[in-house]
Parts: C-alpha cells; structure tokens; sequence
C-alpha cells in the first residue's frame, strides 16, 4: 500500500473513532440530521474531506456543519486555515457553539435549512457562526 493510501485509511480509521465517540452534542444534533430529516438532504458525520474531518457534511449541497466546543475558541487560527481551505474547495463552513445547538436546536436547524434551499452566494463567515449576516 503506498503512503497515500495508508494516510488515507489512517483518515478513515480516525473518522471511524470520532462516529464511534461522538459528543453529546454531536448525537444530538445528528438525530435531526440523520436519515434525510432535513428535507429530504443527506448528511454523512465525522466524514474526511481532504486531510480533514468535518463533523456533518451535506455533500451534495456541499455544506459542512461544525459543531465547536470550548476548544475551539484556542483554535481559531487553525480554523480559519481549515474553512478557507473548504472555500476554495467549494463548500461552505456553517460553525455552531455547543451552547446554541443544545438551548437553541431549531434556530441551527433553521440556519442549516436556508443553506440547503437558499443557498447563500459566499460561504457563510466565522463571524456570526453559522448565522448569514
């Protein structure tokens, strides 16, 4: 196997892990986004795209959902360098607080549902998380 292929399976492999160890906050948005509940789109979770893996990923759509615990307020820099990378690739990037998912399921669901339909002409900035400005 060459080195491609096994960063690849280490890829999977890891993806694998973080579905089998999910957040409480991932499981629960995930039982919204599972089986096309979210009209009709499929959403595939802890998914590699490139050398990352995104929590939710609407393929189709192109649309990742990341949910972001407290980590990520240390990580803002590696963020940045993730989601414009995803740009340039074509996705857009919709960021989530745990907090918001967990106090305010329908509001995210809602965000998410005007992507998936209305899709905005720019990705949607960090700033304001995965809210449209």
């Amino acid at each position: 196997m060459g080195e491609g292929g096994y960063l690849n399976k280490k890829l999977r492999d890891l993806a694998r892990n973080l579905r089998d160890n999910s957040t409480d906050t991932e499981n629960y948005i995930w039982r919204f986004l599972r089986n096309n509940q979210l009209e009709g789109f499929k959403f595939r979770r802890q998914h590699p795209i490139g050398k990352y893996i995104v929590d939710f990923v609407n393929l189709e759509k192109r649309i990742i959902v990341e949910v972001d615990g407290a980590q990520h307020l240390t990580n803002k820099e590696k963020d940045r360098i993730r989601d414009a990378w995803f740009k340039k690739e074509g996705f857009r990037t919709l960021r989530f607080w745990d907090n918001e998912v967990l106090n305010d399921i329908e509001c995210v669901l809602e965000i998410i549902r005007g992507e998936l339909l209305f899709p905005s002409p720019e990705p949607s900035p960090a700033k304001g998380r995965g809210r449209r400005n």
